[in-house]
């Protein structure tokens, strides 16, 4: 990652007009915010899509049972045609230009400009160029297609074991599909829980008819299926490359400075690192500063749908000092038989403490510490519900919690800091 660009530039006036790119959740709650906020200005709304803002979660949780999209409009009451000035729904940017008080959007149907720009051009589904022949899921096109093309009986090969390459293969196999899950990892999940964490998750593949090949990597996918670095054909009808996300930054070029992921840095207001200050970014698109966390990837959904509200606090109010909101990163997962959710980040080096028998067959959590400490970084909860509201709660303060480990690992007592 590149170092933060050193300082921070003066306060911008209040602005005028706003021109949101991006037409998902974080853009949705960013126009929601402004107008709650009394914004009075002008607003407008370039997305890429063609089609109505849509929550992208039961993309994959509810592939097969969900055929129409979630629109935004009904899941969280926001309408953005009715909020903001100027709706494009099929309208890509391709570039951006920033002047010292405003900024201009390039557009194939010509230049907008406005006061502020928030980028929320959320992420993009990654897949190796050579993998021509395998599907992605991220956006409802995506769903739809696949959707199409799984059959009961079909075969399907799901390279990547990790959120969304678990919910799909647990959706897929219920439905009568013959599902085989390949990760390059020693197990599920090792990238968002490591490997101890990770291998727990392990039997649920096959409880469910699903074949998981671990550590195992895929030197070409074609018409015929998948093969593997060590000879192994995996004959498919289809092929899902499910190897992560992006942020959707390419648009930008040299405008802003971006990580090599292609993420934006951003500090507690959403102000870009490395910019003026009327130029925002929110969501997917953004690494956020958190004083609790250090460092926080976008790509959390909790994220998309209440930082937008500090973001737009920060913008029309560019002289307070209040505190912001330091949310916690959250993640949900319905997979495999499971409702999952973890709270915090786990980091490297960090010691796990499990809460309840994770081979016993009902609920448990995974707490991680740092080495040697009683400092917690994250929960992970496992058809546990009542960790999911208290492990919420540990992670609301400036700090990261103080758990005694002894307390935490007793399923009996009621996870308090």
């Amino acid at each position: 990652m590149s170092p933060t660009p050193p300082g921070s530039p003066s306060p911008a006036a209040v602005p005028e007009s706003v021109l949101v790119v991006g037409a998902g959740l974080a853009a949705t709650q960013t126009v929601a915010a402004l107008r709650d906020a009394g914004f009075a200005g002008r607003v407008v709304v370039l997305g890429a899509e063609g089609v109505p803002p849509y929550d992208r979660p039961p993309l994959s949780k509810h592939l097969l049972d969900r055929v129409a999209p979630a629109w935004l409009a009904d899941e969280v009451g926001t309408d953005i045609t009715s909020q903001a000035d100027e709706v494009h729904l099929d309208r890509p940017a391709r570039g951006l230009v920033v002047h010292p008080d405003r900024a201009t959007v390039l557009t194939d149907a010509g230049d907008v400009t406005a006061d502020a720009v928030v980028v929320a051009t959320g992420a993009h589904a990654t897949r190796p160029p050579a993998w021509t022949a395998a599907r992605t899921l991220h956006t409802a096109a995506d769903a739809e297609h696949l959707r199409a093309a799984l059959r009961p009986g079909d075969r399907l090969v799901v390279v990547g074991a990790g959120w969304i390459g678990a919910e799909v293969a647990g959706v897929a196999a219920r439905a009568g599909v013959d599902v085989t899950v390949v990760e390059a990892a020693p197990t599920p999940l090792a990238a968002a829980l490591g490997a101890q964490v990770g291998a727990l998750t392990v039997p649920w593949y096959g409880e469910h008819g699903v074949r998981l090949l671990t550590g195992r990597q895929v030197a070409a996918v074609d018409d015929d299926g998948v093969r593997l670095t060590d000879g192994t054909t995996l004959r498919a009808d289809v092929v899902l490359a499910a190897v992560g996300a992006r942020p959707a930054t390419a648009w930008l070029g040299d405008a802003l400075p971006r990580e090599t992921d292609g993420a934006l840095r951003v500090d507690e207001g959403f102000a870009v690192l490395g910019a003026p200050r009327h130029v925002r970014a929110v969501g997917d698109v953004t690494l956020r500063r958190s004083h609790r966390h250090g460092w926080v990837p976008g790509g959390h959904w909790d994220g998309a749908l209440r930082d937008p509200a500090e973001l737009v606090a920060d913008l029309l109010d560019p002289g307070a000092t209040a505190a912001r909101a330091d949310r916690a990163p959250y993640v949900f997962s319905t997979q495999l038989g499971r409702e999952l959710t973890l709270f915090g980040q786990p980091a490297p080096g960090d010691e796990v403490v499990l809460r309840g028998d994770a081979a016993a067959g009902g609920g448990w959590s995974a707490l991680w510490y740092r080495p040697g400490a009683d400092t917690l970084s994250a929960v992970l909860t496992v058809d546990r519900p009542r960790d999911v509201g208290a492990a919420r709660r540990l992670f609301t303060a400036a700090e990261l919690p103080v758990l005694a480990r002894t307390r935490a690992a007793d399923p009996d007592l009621p996870l308090r800091a």
